[in-house]
């Protein structure tokens, strides 16, 4: 019995670094990203400003709160749920880059830890963080470039893709054995949850194509969809501040 708690115990320590070397990699992803197209506009501005920091917090806050509302789709398991904690995040780092995205997707997880708790033994809450930052990272990379309206659809788009190809492959090969591991279930137990709602489910690939992959593609394409219709409406109240510090500057070398 001792043995078995601290082989769980153990189990869980090396999950939890696991989980802390991807969040900094993906924090060190982003960072090195938007400096180089900060480099490459010529922009100077800070990554992190203390009104960006805030705005962070503003998003975060909202973010945790949409996780809380999670909806069951018909052709997933019921450990698959679709919440819309996206929206704010994607909106954030098209306002102030890719470094603020991981951060709303960061502390949006820690709220909501606070407010709820895990249900899966921090299986499912890793997974939000990980495959919400493989939509928002590649997304506001390419709208950096370039921040129209089509390059928004465009980065939509392929960030929805991304998130998709990843999501399936990252649930497959690491987040469904890990979650069958803490737990002490048999991966078969998992994919007859699958088979309970569609007979084609039959193996951890086909419990990821035909569930993990089609939930993705629902979830990024709503979010996106929201986010292309509303960021512009905001983009001019959301860099309110931006816009008054330029104009203090020009002001200031005149």
């Amino acid at each position: 019995m001792n043995n078995g708690l601290w082989t769980s115990v153990k189990d869980n320590v090396v999950f939890v670094l696991v989980s802390v070397g991807i969040a900094a990699a993906l924090f060190l992803i982003a960072y090195l990203a938007e400096k180089l197209i900060q480099k490459r506009n010529g922009d100077t501005e800070r990554i992190l400003t203390t009104r960006k920091i805030a705005m962070i917090g503003v998003f975060s806050a909202i973010s945790a709160v949409l996780m809380l509302f999670e909806f069951p789709v018909p052709f997933a398991p019921p450990f698959y749920e679709l919440d819309f904690s996206e929206i704010p995040a994607l909106i954030g780092t098209f306002a102030f880059g890719p470094v603020a995205g991981v951060m709303i997707e960061f502390c949006k997880i820690l709220l909501k830890l606070l407010m709820k708790g895990t249900s899966t033994a921090f299986v499912g809450d890793l997974a939000n963080f990980v495959i919400g930052c493989s939509f928002i990272l590649p997304a506001s990379i390419i709208y950096m470039f370039r921040k129209t309206k089509i390059n928004a659809i465009i980065a939509s788009i392929v960030g929805t893709l991304v998130m998709s190809v990843f999501g399936t492959a990252f649930n497959a090969v690491y987040l469904l054995p890990a979650f069958a591991a803490l737990y002490g279930m048999p991966l078969d137990t998992i994919v007859g949850m699958g088979t309970a709602v569609n007979s084609s489910i039959t193996s951890v690939t086909t419990l990821v194509l035909f569930a993990v992959a089609p939930l993705n593609l629902l979830k990024g394409g709503s979010v996106s969809l929201v986010t292309v219709l509303v960021y512009k409406k905001l983009s001019p109240i959301l860099k309110e501040g931006s816009i008054r510090k330029s104009a203090k500057t020009v002001e200031t070398v005149k």
